[in-house]
């Protein structure tokens, strides 16, 4: 396996990106499906990514993983700014970059999106109807259900700041920030008792990972829902369902993956952060590889 940095063109800036190219290269005249692949709310590539990227590359696909602008080491100001509509045009942009990569089959391009990148893959699937295949993992699909989860108190505490930084976004002023993750009734997006261990397990130890976003994404999560963009989803798209998530409730999942026409839906006994490590991760990533191998194999036929 070699493992490349790059950087993705994207909108007027770029996106900090590895690329996994297997070894030994393909044979002239013959190509391999990629995956492109990025994180959830606030998250970068190093958090369980490579650990996702490196099973599948040893089965022969190419991987691009990326970081959305705004974030990790991609361009972008202010810096951990979550706004949708960038991230969908950072998708769109990974994905035509994709296509151009050498020894890469511009029809076997594969989403892998995990908790909010989860909602991303289903909406750029819907638009982009030449995907091969998706994997939605334990992913955000409705922005009511994801509301609920969070206490009433912590909910009124995350609209006061959201509307602050909103109304000092159009006089100009730095961001007001919002932590990402804390313990149960904090003013953070995730508070759930699961979410503190849940996040610091897939951050590399030593590394120096921003813990907030700019508080004005609190106002938009709740309009946001992307599970009804399933039943446009025309090729195999697989969901990987936490049924104990707190974070992305299961129940609305599985009622807008019962509406992809080529969905296989995977149940998993686990919560939202539990199927990145351990032996959760082995079955989760084991049941990927698997609908990898029947919709999209590295050698067809």
């Amino acid at each position: 396996m070699i493992r490349t940095d790059i950087h993705v063109p994207s909108g007027e800036g770029f996106c900090a990106a590895w690329l996994y190219q297997p070894t030994p290269p393909r044979q002239e005249g013959t190509s391999r499906p990629v995956i492109v692949m990025a994180h959830g709310l606030g998250g970068v590539k190093e958090m369980r990514l490579d650990a996702f990227a490196d099973r599948f590359t040893a089965m022969g696909y190419a991987c691009l993983v990326f970081d959305y602008r705004h974030f990790g080491e991609s361009s972008g100001e202010p810096r951990q700014l979550l706004d949708i509509d960038e991230q969908l045009q950072d998708w769109e942009s990974a994905v035509a970059y994709a296509r151009t990569l050498d020894g890469v089959d511009p029809d076997r391009v594969v989403l892998w999106g995990t908790s909010f990148a989860g909602g991303h893959v289903i909406i750029t699937a819907a638009r982009d109807t030449r995907v091969a295949a998706v994997i939605a993992q334990c992913p955000f699909t409705d922005g009511i259900a994801s509301a609920w989860a969070i206490p009433t108190l912590s909910s009124i505490k995350i609209t006061g700041r959201a509307l602050r930084d909103a109304i000092g976004a159009r006089f100009g002023r730095p961001p007001v920030m919002i932590p990402t993750y804390g313990p149960p009734g904090s003013t953070s997006l995730m508070s759930t008792p699961d979410s503190i261990a849940g996040i610091t397990a897939l951050i590399p130890e030593g590394s120096d990972i921003p813990e907030e976003v700019a508080a004005r994404f609190g106002l938009v999560i709740v309009r946001h829902f992307p599970g009804r963009q399933a039943r446009n989803v025309t090729c195999p798209i697989f969901f990987a369902i936490c049924e104990r998530d707190s974070v992305a409730p299961p129940r609305p999942t599985l009622r807008y993956a019962a509406q992809a026409p080529r969905s296989e839906i995977k149940l998993y006994d686990a919560g939202h952060f539990d199927i990145y490590v351990g032996d959760d991760f082995e079955r989760n990533v084991s049941d990927q590889l698997d609908f990898l191998s029947r919709h999209v194999p590295v050698n067809p036929g």
